[in-house]
């Protein structure tokens, strides 16, 4: 029997556990094989049209198979351009670069650098790692609790997740977690303001004091808005901090923008809701277009390393770069930067309306279209902050009965109770509404049963 007479869902997820390997993980919460996708939906074997509100985890910006995507590939094609060139250049890859210089902040527009990786955001992170190692000759990095940056070796050492760490062994050393401004659950138990801003003091303090244990570090790296720590955004003040005290110990600060760039959070960069320029932006996930791309862009002066200090097979790859260009100039011409910090609210205001009938619904959050709604158990003991235990269960539930109802989610977050809903930048008003009622009716659907 062939592939294409396996016309099942069960069929080919029942294929797909003999063959793959126990690391695969979609599949295990979302059942599904896609036949067809276009836009925001996406169709199974079956013939099912689900909401696509993962959207290759915040890759397609544009949806599935965006005319201006297809067309930039296809354009590739007919000119005989070359699909793979290490690092040598060529026009698509210049346009590119104009294209993603164009659209940074002064004053590193005129002091940029560019570095292509291999085809993963974590390889791009290897790289600013290596970087900021080479500019400045030191080894500490300083990262933060919930951050997620990659799982080769370095990236899970500067990511907060325990799970995939405990059985490997030897990741980098020399690696400090700092507390983020998790402002549900603040880490030292504070409701409001307060938390972030003693944070800010803590981490100054740290670094100033000649007993922390902590060498002058290489680098800070951090997320604007934690994604896989459970779309945790940050609070601008404590962002802005970050940068004083790091620029004013010269220490680089490194932003991953692999998920929150592009669009995502309403900004082109979710920096820029700060007002902030840091010295290094490591890119992924939508610049490719949907095809596999990353890039580390930094200020000039931390440009120390030699010829082949970092390399990739694939760093040349000419269709995610004429893909890329093509969405990144689709984003801008049509504004949908602000298209998606609309939605985002309009989203969020109706799951906040919903939040108001259940203690279940701990926290609504996020910024533009990378949203989090983190399910708790209210029967549990409170938190002197007003916070309650998290409640994976439920938002497991919550999400299988949302894939039931036609729309795809991720969970995640402090023991994946966070439901995540990261829909192409290109949701019309009208799919939010829709996307907004079978959500809020598979909540009320599981915690009605309880």
């Amino acid at each position: 029997m062939t592939v294409m007479e396996q016309t099942s869902n069960r069929s080919l997820l029942a294929q797909q556990e003999r063959r793959e390997s126990n690391a695969r993980s979609y599949p295990r919460r979302i059942p599904i094989a896609i036949e067809e996708a276009e836009g925001i939906f996406v169709t199974d074997v079956e013939g099912k049209r689900y909401y696509d509100c993962l959207a290759g985890a915040g890759t397609l910006a544009l949806g599935h198979n965006h005319p201006v995507v297809i067309e930039a590939m296809e354009q590739v094609i007919r000119d005989k351009r070359p699909l793979h060139t290490l690092d040598l250049t060529t026009p698509v890859k210049e346009e590119f670069v104009n294209e993603i210089f164009s659209s940074l902040p002064e004053p590193l527009k005129d002091r940029a650098k560019i570095q292509f990786c291999g085809p993963t955001g974590g390889d791009a992170i290897e790289a600013a790692l290596k970087l900021v190692k080479t500019a400045t000759g030191r080894s500490s990095i300083l990262t933060f609790h919930g951050g997620y940056h990659g799982s080769t070796h370095g990236t899970m050492a500067i990511s907060g997740n325990l799970g995939p760490k405990e059985r490997v062994q030897g990741l980098i050393p020399d690696v400090h977690f700092l507390p983020y401004p998790y402002t549900y659950r603040c880490p030292f138990g504070f409701e409001g303001e307060e938390g972030h801003e003693i944070s800010s003091q803590y981490i100054e303090n740290l670094l100033d004091d000649p007993e922390s244990g902590i060498l002058p570090p290489a680098a800070m790296i951090l997320e604007v808005v934690q994604g896989e720590g459970g779309s945790v955004p940050a609070p601008i003040e404590w962002l802005k901090e970050m940068r004083r005290i790091t620029k004013e110990r010269g220490i680089p600060l490194i932003i991953d923008e692999i998920q929150t760039g592009i669009g995502r959070t309403g900004k082109f960069f979710a920096f820029e809701h700060a007002g902030i320029v840091p010295d290094v932006v490591v890119l992924s996930k939508a610049i490719g277009g949907s095809l596999p791309l990353s890039v580390v862009i930094y200020e000039e002066s931390l440009d120390q390393w030699g010829p082949g200090a970092h390399i990739g097979t694939f760093r040349g790859n000419q269709m995610a770069m004429a893909a890329g260009t093509a969405t990144l100039q689709y984003i801008k011409e049509n504004n949908l930067s602000e298209h998606a910090d609309r939605m985002g609210d309009k989203l969020q205001a109706e799951l906040k309306d919903l939040q108001a009938g259940y203690k279940e619904i701990g926290d609504v959050r996020g910024r533009g279209l990378m949203l989090g709604v983190e399910m708790v158990d209210p029967a549990k003991t409170q938190a002197p902050n007003g916070s309650y235990p998290a409640a994976p269960e439920l938002a497991s539930k919550i999400q299988r009965e949302c894939f039931d109802r036609g729309l795809i989610l991720e969970v995640g977050g402090r023991h994946g109770a966070v439901v995540r809903i990261l829909p192409p930048l290109i949701i019309t008003e009208q799919q939010v509404d829709e996307v907004a009622v079978i959500l809020k009716d598979a909540i009320t659907a599981v915690l009605g049963q309880r």
